[in-house]
């Protein structure tokens, strides 16, 4: 039973992706939001890890966090303009940004 409600519920994602081409250019990827995006949530999280790291003396991996802000970011930055949606790409391109730019810049402190 537990196999037909899997099976029913990835139908119904695959049908809402189905219009949609399965990966969209590089170009199309990388966009100027999700680099504004990430530079600033990038200078948000390296000063939070360095805080925590100097008070606590542990490394935290914020990873997750970067995920959420970055996606929190990008919806409200859709709805105060009118542009497109963002993407599950420009969501992945924006916390490959702020870990990788944290993570340099952790190293180097």
């Amino acid at each position: 039973m537990a196999s037909k409600i899997a099976e029913a519920e990835l139908d119904s994602v695959e049908k809402v992706f189905a219009a949609q081409e399965a990966v969209p250019s590089w170009k199309d990827q990388l966009t100027f939001r999700s680099f504004v995006i990430g530079f600033l949530l990038t200078i948000l999280i390296t000063f939070i890890k360095v805080k925590v790291s100097l008070n606590t003396e542990i490394i935290p991996s914020l990873n997750v966090c970067a995920g959420l802000l970055g996606y929190f970011c990008l919806k409200v930055w859709t709805q105060c303009s009118s542009q497109l949606p963002f993407t599950r790409q420009e969501n992945s391109v924006i916390q490959t940004c702020v870990v990788a730019g944290s993570g340099i810049a952790f190293s180097g402190n």
